[in-house]
């Protein structure tokens, strides 16, 4: 029998993902465009907006372990589909909150906590199908794609919800938002399918690939009820002791944290700095702002590319750690010298390079937590990911706190130390040592 030719079903899948990725951006990052509008309907004050926002990124943090439990219990293909018709539900709830109802202060808050809680599966969720879809010698690629959602999806978002706010009001922005969602994961639902094993267009060339590059064995099943065969025990999920007792979850998830922090400085405060501080424009700090979410979408998949190569030419010790030092490292230079930089315009470009160098680094958290978690990848993953969204909480009140008392080049004075610190981190992780050996 002539065997077909190899699939690429993957990477239809993976591009899926990267949409996914995109989506959850523009279900985050539309209210900080409508923001303004939506405190005029409901006279609500800049503090009070404040809240909103960070009720959002709360939720969020709160519940990646349990969107990471969730993804190993039940599979990536039901979990993330629940998870994005969750948020198009709470999108939308946001558009129909009445003008004149009492206490909408507090529904605002509950609809984007619960909203933050849903999307809190989208990156523990896609790191348990990169474990089982994603040969290990792949996976910096494939989460470079993913990853590349989010500066695409936050770069994207304020001109088209600026659009659709000008021509049909705040209110159809959310209506619009919570259907591009909708349709993204019903499309994702019909496409994707759990392991390569279970999906009808992967040819046995594709299935073969896979399986003789990925951590995981085929035997082992997302359904709690399974019996696990005899040797099972070393890709069943990991209990909870185990993962906390490791010396490696926690120097990637410290490392995680410093990079949160300084994410999201660029996700809340640079339009502000360049507008406020830096005395740009309306219209040139809507164009400059944008550089950031530019480099991250550009560098995030340049740096799997990265991560694979040098994983593949020196091992995984260089390949996943080594290029995180690097680019964090480079993280911190570009934040000292785009805050000290006189000209507004070569600041954003400088401090843009600093956006982009530290997303360089992307693929190496996630691509390790695939490989030292196996089963319980999307568990290791969410554990770490809540210590990024956990930096991202600090960074919204403690960056305009530093800049208040000591100046915004203080401010990202602090961001560039916690950048050095998450590059020192990655030093203390092993990324050959898995935890299912440590068990």
């Amino acid at each position: 029998m002539i065997q077909r030719p190899i699939s690429h079903t993957r990477w239809l899948l993976v591009f899926w993902l990267f949409v996914l990725s995109a989506v959850a951006f523009l279900d985050r990052v539309n209210i900080s465009i409508a923001g303004p509008s939506i405190a005029a309907d409901y006279g609500l004050t800049n503090s009070q907006l404040g809240y909103v926002f960070s009720s959002f990124l709360l939720g969020y943090a709160l519940f990646q372990t349990a969107g990471g439990w969730f993804s190993d219990k039940l599979g990536p293909r039901r979990v993330l589909t629940v998870g994005v018709v969750w948020w198009g539900i709470f999108t939308a709830l946001t558009a129909i909150v009445p003008s004149q109802i009492r206490g909408a202060l507090l529904l605002f808050v509950a609809i984007r906590f619960l909203l933050g809680s849903g999307e809190a599966v989208i990156y523990p969720a896609s790191n348990q199908f990169v474990s089982w879809w994603i040969p290990t010698q792949e996976r910096g690629v494939a989460n470079g794609v993913i990853f590349a959602g989010v500066g695409v999806g936050a770069g994207i978002t304020p001109p088209a919800i600026s659009y659709v706010m000008f021509h049909y009001g705040w209110r159809s922005s959310f209506w619009m938002s919570a259907i591009v969602g909708l349709a993204a994961g019903f499309i994702w639902f019909v496409i994707a399918r759990d392991k390569p094993e279970d999906h009808p267009a992967v040819s046995p060339a594709e299935l073969q690939f896979i399986q003789s590059g990925r951590t995981l064995s085929s035997s082992e099943s997302f359904s709690a009820s399974t019996i696990p065969p005899p040797d099972a025990s070393t890709v069943r999920s990991l209990p909870w002791s185990t993962i906390l007792q490791s010396k490696n979850v926690w120097a990637v998830t410290l490392s995680y944290f410093c990079y949160g922090y300084v994410a999201w400085i660029f996700f809340t405060w640079f339009y502000i700095y360049l507008a406020k501080v830096r005395g740009l424009n309306l219209k040139a700090s809507a164009v400059y702002a944008t550089l950031p979410f530019l480099a991250m979408a550009v560098c995030c998949p340049l740096g799997g590319v990265m991560v694979d190569r040098v994983t593949l030419w020196r091992g995984k010790r260089i390949g996943r750690c080594g290029i995180a030092v690097v680019a964090m490292t480079m993280t911190a230079v570009f934040l000292l010298l785009g805050s000290r930089v006189a000209s507004a315009r070569l600041a954003s470009v400088v401090l843009a390079g600093g956006a982009g160098a530290l997303y360089l680094s992307q693929s190496s958290f996630w691509s390790v937590t695939a490989d030292i978690g196996a089963a319980s990848s999307g568990s290791v993953s969410g554990f770490m990911n809540m210590g990024a969204q956990l930096g991202g909480a600090v960074t919204a009140s403690l960056t305009p706190a530093v800049a208040e008392h000591y100046g915004w080049t203080a401010s990202f004075y602090v961001a560039a130390v916690l950048a050095a610190l998450g590059a020192l981190a990655w030093l203390a992780v092993n990324p050959d040592r898995s935890l299912a050996a440590t068990q």
